[in-house]
């Protein structure tokens, strides 16, 4: 029973002392912090309403999203390690409001019971990684653009961005190029919606 105890005790200290690989971990990635943009005299006339930014729902998730071209480009695929904090939509619209609170007369989201002078709706219908090939990708952000009278309910101007950027083949390279297309559209949409409110207050 003594030679019995002790060979396990031997085993257990042995197990021990093997080094084991740690299991991998979930990462989450978000757009990274908020710019400090500078509030200037509002190049935007008027308050802006911004809501929630739509999306469909393959993207209605926080999966980050891939496709491969090469193999089957119709089946979205997504990283089984990594992953946004929250959906795009919710981190492209935090993104939105921001950014114009410095370049208009206020922003407002819905249910805040305030009176806006415009409606800017955001269409979300890619934000994703895509595959030509096996060590080649390249992330697209396409979104459309509805700016809107919000008193007279009428359409003022509607436009389809597609932004694109090369991007390393892996999940950190999808973060990273998305967060650089998602900030090369953000500053298009401020310039579109800037130069058709203006338009439209002259008219």
């Amino acid at each position: 029973m003594l030679r019995f105890f002790v060979l396990c005790l031997i085993a257990a200290t042995a197990g021990c002392s093997i080094n084991r690989p740690d299991a991998a971990q979930p990462v989450s990635y978000d757009l990274g912090p908020q710019p400090a943009y500078t509030r200037t005299n509002p190049a935007l006339p008027g308050a802006l309403l911004i809501p929630q930014v739509g999306a469909p729902p393959w993207l209605d998730e926080d999966q980050i999203i891939y496709r491969l071209l090469y193999e089957d480009g119709a089946r979205p695929q997504s990283y089984s390690m990594s992953r946004w904090t929250a959906e795009p939509a919710a981190l492209l619209t935090g993104r939105l409001r921001a950014r114009f609170a410095a370049v208009s007369g206020g922003v407002v989201a819905p249910g805040y019971g305030a009176r806006a002078d415009y409606t800017l709706r955001v269409e979300l219908e890619d934000f994703s990684q895509s595959f030509a090939q096996p060590g080649e990708s390249r992330v697209t952000l396409r979104a459309r653009a509805s700016l809107l009278a919000t008193r007279e309910r009428k359409l003022i101007a509607q436009q389809v961005f597609d932004v694109q950027r090369r991007a390393a083949p892996n999940a950190s390279g999808a973060v990273k190029g998305l967060t650089e297309a998602t900030d090369a559209f953000v500053e298009a949409l401020v310039a579109w919606t800037v130069q058709n409110a203006g338009r439209e207050k002259v008219q």
